[in-house]
Order: C-alpha cells, then sequence, then structure tokens
C-alpha cells in the first residue's frame, strides 16, 4: 500500500539553481528565490531537478544546494530532493545523503542516456526503493529530455510493489499514459503535471 502523504499536494516550484559569473552557486542569491516563493505560498520545493540544472553541477555542489533549502524552508515548506541520475549505485547513495540533510522526498529522473528497456527502469528504481526504504519518492517520466519512458504499465508496477514510491511527476506530454496512471493507481498515489502546458484544473 502506498505511503499516505497528506502534505504531497499544490503547486511545486521547481527551484533554479544561480551562479556567480565564475561559476559558483550564489547562495545569496538562493535565499532570496527560496523565501520569495515561501512568501508566496509555495509549500513544495524542488532543488535539484532539471530545471536547477543539476546535471551540470557536481555531488558536493547539489547537496549544497538541497541543504540550504532545507535549512531556508525550516518546515515552512516541504522539500522534494532531485537526486536521479542514469547510475543506480550513485542515485541510491546520493538519495541517502539528500534524506540525511532533512529532505522531505526524491525526486528520481528515469535513467537519461542509457535508454533502459522497461524491465531495465523496473529494475533500477526497484534498487533504489529497496536502498531507501520509507523514504518517500517520486518519479520523473520525462522522456523529452532522458530519451527514455517510463511506461505506464512499468509506473504501476512500481507503485504496486513499493509503499515508499509515492507519486509521478509526469512530463510526456502522452495523455493516454497519464490517463492510464491515474485511472488505475492506488488512492494515495499522486500524479503531478511536469509540464504547465499539461496541467488540468
Amino acid at each position: 500500500m502506498t505511503m499516505q502523504l497528506d502534505w504531497m499536494r499544490g503547486c511545486a516550484t521547481a527551484l533554479v539553481t544561480p551562479f556567480h559569473k565564475d561559476g559558483s552557486i550564489d547562495d545569496e542569491c538562493f535565499v532570496k528565490l527560496v523565501e520569495r516563493q515561501i512568501k508566496n505560498g509555495i509549500t513544495l520545493l524542488v532543488p535539484c531537478g532539471t530545471t536547477g540544472e543539476s546535471v551540470t553541477m557536481s555531488a558536493a555542489e547539489r547537496l549544497h544546494v538541497i541543504r540550504m533549502t532545507v535549512e531556508i524552508a525550516h518546515n515552512r515548506a516541504k522539500v522534494i530532493a532531485g537526486t536521479g541520475s542514469n547510475n543506480t549505485a550513485a542515485t541510491i547513495d546520493f538519495t541517502r545523503k539528500a534524506r540525511e540533510t532533512g529532505a522531505d522526498a526524491a525526486l528520481i529522473v528515469a535513467p537519461y542516456y542509457n535508454k533502459p528497456t522497461q524491465d531495465g527502469m523496473f529494475a533500477h528504481f526497484s534498487e533504489i526503493a529497496k536502498s531507501v526504504k520509507k523514504f518517500p519518492i517520486m518519479l520523473y517520466n520525462v522522456p523529452s529530455r532522458t530519451a527514455s519512458n517510463i511506461s505506464a504499465e512499468t509506473t504501476l508496477k512500481l507503485v504496486d510493489k513499493f509503499e515508499n514510491i509515492v507519486a509521478a511527476k509526469e512530463a510526456s506530454g502522452n495523455f493516454s499514459q497519464v490517463m492510464e496512471i491515474i485511472k488505475n493507481r492506488p488512492k494515495n498515489f499522486k500524479v503531478f503535471s511536469g509540464d504547465d502546458a499539461t496541467a488540468l484544473p
């Protein structure tokens, strides 16, 4: 049974990562950015996702941004940290580190570049879910970026097997796939639109 998370609802901001001209992270600007989100009623913050340019950052930089987000939010908003990569072991390690910072959940993107089969996709997310039991995971399906799609069947199989896979950020643009997930999902499983243009009231 999917974990029940009443707080996982509403509008989530995918945070940008501000940089100085020398390439270092602009902490002061980031603080202002997060404070502005909270001030305007955002209750879910997503650092180190696609918008945050996480793939261009070192693991230390990503962890720094996640830690800052948790500290700035200070229980005023929940933090869903982007921890995914195309390396299963590295994703497990980084997800554990994000959990240690106090992040409330992990956003884990489908493996990119490798283009795994659906069986490979299932194995990837299964190993992660088993390795961070009780830590909520949001699947992130964005085939336009990753060149690999998490099918509705694979999503539902994962949800059925692991209680800590609690949500999906769907940016496939495939309405039939999204509706299949919504129609067959467990009651507590959340589906978020990963594309503003396809968000439905």
